[in-house]
């Protein structure tokens, strides 16, 4: 009996509590293929959820036109356009810089790129600068709730107004 146990430990003596070689061997293993495991389940669930993004809508929606009193000229800046009502024409400008994107300031003139020099007039029109054309003119209209929406996905000729 005492020679059979003698045969499954190694040459050394062991006393109670110690770890040999190759349990050690197996634990590192057992612990090595739970954490690839682990990073396989966690990297296939990551990848089941879609990562698209659909930016924002083209068509949103100003608020109601009493906000915008006439010779009223507001920028709104996170949807990147100026609204300007004169009388009771209302209409919406980008301002978005149509030589490399900047956003256009507006000024006594009209609009100006700070970045690289355009100058648009009143209606978007280029006065100078390096903008290839005119700041692009949005479509205005109301919605059954009684608020103004603009669609950025359809431009209209400039000087075409909104009558609210």
């Amino acid at each position: 009996m005492a020679m059979a146990k003698k045969a499954n430990t190694s040459n050394e003596e062991l006393t109670e509590g110690q770890i040999t070689r190759r349990r050690m061997l197996n634990w590192l293993s057992s612990f090595g293929l739970f954490g690839s495991a682990v990073v396989s389940i966690f990297s296939n669930l990551v990848f089941i959820k879609p990562r698209a993004t659909y930016g924002q809508p083209n068509r949103f929606s100003i608020g109601k036109p009493e906000n915008f009193p006439s010779g009223t000229r507001i920028t709104l800046g996170e949807h990147n356009i100026c609204v300007v009502r004169e009388g009771e024409k209302l209409c919406a400008i980008s301002t978005v810089c149509t030589h490399l994107g900047c956003i256009v300031s507006t000024s006594e003139t009209g609009f100006a790129c700070p970045c690289h020099g355009s100058r648009y007039d009143q209606d978007g029109n280029v006065t100078g600068g390096p903008a290839p054309k005119a700041l692009p003119w949005y479509k205005v209209s109301l919605a059954p709730n009684g608020e103004l929406e603009v669609d950025k996905g359809e431009e209209i000729a400039p000087g075409t107004y909104f009558n609210a």
